[in-house]
């Protein structure tokens, strides 16, 4: 079985849907506890650098070349994405972002990334 991945916003409760919680921001978010977060891992070395972060600003003109150079960071970063498919073997998975843009950040392209590779470790 292949992992589902959902995306929330960390600042939504926790629920049992999420299954195993992702924290995939470089910054921890504001405000947010360990305890109250609840997460199973933080996937801080495939976030985006800060330089990118700080590029992009949530730009929504940026977000095609974000995506592109995150794309690139990522594939530069071949053992934090292996230690981030080992996190993802199967059930559902839940990306938690802290982004107020929610059709436009690291998690949508994050997940967009990772779902191709996932399918192609099934095969």
């Amino acid at each position: 079985m292949t992992a589902s991945i959902k995306l929330k916003w960390v600042y939504e409760p926790a629920s049992p849907e999420d299954g195993r919680r992702i924290l995939v921001d470089r910054l921890w978010p504001r405000g947010m506890t360990k305890e109250r977060l609840d997460i199973a891992y933080w996937a801080k070395s495939v976030s985006p650098s800060n330089d990118l972060r700080k590029w992009y600003g949530h730009d929504p003109e940026r977000w095609e070349e974000f995506r592109d150079r995150y794309y690139s960071e990522l594939h530069e970063n071949p053992d934090g994405l292996r230690d981030l498919l080992s996190h993802l073997d199967s059930g559902t998975v839940t990306f938690l972002y802290s982004s107020k843009e929610h059709q436009i950040n690291n998690a949508v392209a994050l997940r967009e990334y990772v779902l191709p590779l996932l399918q192609a470790q099934k095969r």
